[in-house]
């Protein structure tokens, strides 16, 4: 049991880090590349990047984060070993503040940048409150990844690595 908590821990950090990087990406490169385009071609390009991101390696890791996580509390839970408070917070970071955010707030702003014209004066209207909204929720979700990830190293602990 020592050693399924031990990975499943190992592996629900790793996919919150790598999670969290592809969040903050978004936030430190794509929406300020983004801001430097005219309006009609930033719409075009964040509909294009969210057509995109909807491929089976990105929601396998997103998606597939959150169960290592919730796999990883249960063994937390039943064996009492590393540190069950750290690891139970550290899915509660992801599954809320990442995987509940990303699905509540931005995929519904997705949704409403996907239907507009880009060109129109509706888009533009449109890509001024979604990158506002948008990049508030995602800075949220990146900071609760790393928060996330930072819980479930230091809650693996030592008992599960030995």
């Amino acid at each position: 049991m020592d050693r399924m908590l031990a990975v499943a821990t190992a592996v629900a950090a790793s996919g919150c880090g790598l999670v969290a990087g592809v969040l903050l990406a978004f936030s430190i490169s794509v929406l300020p590349g983004l801001s430097t385009l005219p309006v009609p071609d930033a719409i075009a390009a964040m509909q294009r990047f969210n057509k995109a991101i909807i491929d089976p390696v990105f929601l396998g890791l997103f998606f597939g984060t959150a169960v290592s996580c919730t796999l990883a509390t249960i063994l937390a839970l039943s064996t009492g070993r590393g540190s069950p408070v750290l690891v139970v917070s550290g899915t509660v970071l992801y599954v809320v503040g990442c995987v509940a955010i990303t699905m509540a707030l931005n995929v519904p702003l997705n949704d409403a940048l996907a239907g507009v014209d880009p060109g129109s004066a509706a888009g533009a209207q449109m890509w001024q409150n979604f990158t506002d909204r948008w990049a508030v929720w995602n800075n949220v979700r990146t900071i609760a990844a790393t928060a996330a990830c930072a819980a479930l190293i230091v809650g693996q602990g030592r008992s599960t690595l030995g």
